[in-house]
């Protein structure tokens, strides 16, 4: 239903964002920042992703985060498919119009490979806009997209229908800046000879629209085609900058304006209800991401007296060096002897395990996939390649070693507020530790590294990769931490890691498994990598998707029984 200002003027232009208000272009749009995100580090943007502490609301945070540490989306802005590409610059860079333009320039060279993919975002969106255009609006388009990509969808939607339809489009290579500067708009506006007023609608989908109509002295209409809830659509807004409207269809928009009509009978030149199509049903709501069922606030837990934390993935972010070491890595298989010792492909746990051997086997080098993803770790993958051959996981540690050696060095805080969280868990008299497959002399060097001042004092224990005959999935080195701190191996001691190797080895040491979801992994792929099979039976109790999560769930077993 529509929802609007009452002193919204009648247009006399109707101003449209091309992608997710008129047009659905989502394939070729994801394809394209897939393929440029993984570029970040090559285009030296990684260090000037927005400060997770300036970022306007707690989703860019999260999405800063996510794509600082794996250069990739968030899995629920893709299973959602609700934001631009836009929205999505403008929240990881904020104001830095330089990184931007890098960005949008990278993004455009793999959207040219894409794009061409395009329907109408609403069905009947034609027959609503020939209706504008019969009532006498003057009807534009103002997009980020550049004018060879515009004009080739122009063609090509409802098999080139639109292309009489409008009276301007302007692009993002036809001014100086991207929105939310408003020149895109007031170039339209000027093409037409209107002037920039309330009476001028800025139709748009996102935030940035709206910004970018408040600032070019129009009225902003937010298109709702995404299906957001209300509640959230007006946490994104102040006062000054909110929208004039809020229309969930087309059916909404020429409802608002045959009130206008009502209003003032003079302002169309047709009536709205002589020229209205028949009723087209409005944009579909997008499926949900289907999150872990693993919650804190259902599961049941043991009071924790001991915390133990993997180091990788969980605590800090090594990924840059990590995934360098093992591309150096790899080819050393052949000479190493390692490639005949890979498991058989029918002993694979998964399909996508099994993908990854043979893929390995042949080209001795990851994926692509596995590498654009980032989510796996070291220890995971020997576990895919070699199962339970200790002896060939142990020499492809000493080789990965060699070569991280090589990398080694920056270490950040998986997320900002990881050392108030170790701190708080020593305030409530918990006693923490970490547990990593990481050799001694890589680990001192980046503990005494990390947020600078490193994070020694922090810890009561700690056991490393070479501690051990043996390293995780093996439970040994969880067995020598709790009994280094003299406290028995049982449930009050958890432990918290990103990997399944992780799992394993906490629940063969009778600990409580924590599951740090920090890949957000959905509900369909964590049931596939924690099958509870004869097989591979171990699961966690307990699946955290950040530390805000883990940290309540720690205070939900204080406040409980002991």
């Amino acid at each position: 239903m529509a929802r609007f200002n009452e002193g919204i003027p009648a247009p006399s232009v109707l101003i449209f964002d091309w992608h997710g208000t008129l047009v659905d272009t989502h394939d070729a749009m994801f394809s394209a920042m897939e393929e440029m995100l993984p570029q970040l580090e090559e285009l030296g943007l990684v260090e000037r992703l927005l400060p997770e502490d300036q970022c306007r609301t707690e989703d860019d945070a999260r999405l800063v985060r996510y794509i600082r540490i794996f250069r990739r989306l968030h899995p629920r802005i893709l299973a959602e498919r609700r934001v631009s590409r836009t929205d999505i610059f403008n929240a990881i860079f904020g104001d830095d119009k330089d990184a931007k333009l890098i960005a949008h320039k990278a993004y455009n060279a793999a959207y040219r490979k894409c794009f061409g993919q395009v329907k109408p975002f609403q069905p009947g969106a034609y027959e609503y806009l020939s209706a504008l255009k019969a009532m006498g609006i003057r009807l534009a388009v103002s997009t980020n997209r550049n004018r060879e990509f515009l004009d080739k969808e122009l063609k090509t939607v409802d098999e080139g229908r639109w292309q009489r339809l409008f009276d301007a489009t302007v692009c993002a290579d036809d001014v100086t800046e991207y929105k939310p500067d408003p020149e895109v708009i007031l170039k339209a506006v000027e093409k037409l000879d209107l002037p920039a007023d309330s009476r001028a609608w800025y139709v748009g989908d996102s935030y940035v629209d709206m910004l970018t109509a408040h600032r070019a002295g129009v009225s902003g209409v937010f298109y709702n085609g995404a299906c957001w809830e209300q509640d959230r659509i007006e946490s994104w807004f102040t006062k000054r900058d909110a929208p004039a409207a809020i229309l969930d269809s087309f059916e909404d928009l020429l409802d608002l304006l045959a009130l206008l009509e009502r209003e003032h009978p003079e302002a169309f030149e047709q009536a709205p209800a002589e020229v209205r199509p028949r009723p087209f049903p409005p944009p579909e709501r997008p499926e949900p991401r289907i999150e872990p069922d693993w919650h804190p606030a259902v599961v049941k837990l043991i009071r924790p007296a001991v915390v133990l934390f993997d180091w990788h993935a969980t605590l800090v972010d090594t990924l840059d060096a990590m995934y360098h070491a093992v591309d150096d890595m790899l080819p050393d298989f052949h000479r190493l002897g390692l490639m005949d010792r890979m498991v058989a492909p029918e002993d694979s746990k998964t399909v996508e395990d099994a993908r990854l051997v043979s893929y390995v086997r042949e080209f001795a080098r990851l994926h692509p996939k596995v590498k654009a993803d980032r989510k796996i770790s070291r220890t995971d993958i020997f576990e895919v390649l070699f199962g339970d051959n200790q002896e060939a996981k142990q020499v492809a540690h000493k080789a990965f070693n060699h070569h991280y050696r090589s990398h080694y060095g920056t270490v950040k805080a998986f997320e900002p507020r990881v050392r108030d969280v170790l701190n708080g868990l020593r305030g409530l008299g918990i006693q923490v530790g970490v547990i990593t497959n990481r050799d001694r002399e890589f680990f001192e060097h980046e503990l005494a590294a990390v947020e600078g001042t490193g994070w020694s004092h922090l810890f009561d224990v700690d056991v490393c990769g070479d501690d051990t005959p043996l390293r995780k999935p093996h439970p040994d080195q969880l067995l020598l931490a709790v009994q280094k701190l003299d406290y028995p191996p049982d449930p009050s001691v958890w432990y918290v890691g990103d990997s399944t190797t992780d799992v394993i080895a906490a629940k063969r040491a009778g600990l409580t498994s924590v599951f740090f979801n920090g890949a957000q992994w959905d509900q369909g792929w964590l049931n596939k990598i924690f099958p509870g099979t004869h097989k591979h039976p171990d699961k966690p109790d307990v699946v955290v998707n950040d530390f805000s999560e883990f940290w309540a769930l720690v205070l939900a077993c204080e406040v409980g029984p002991p």
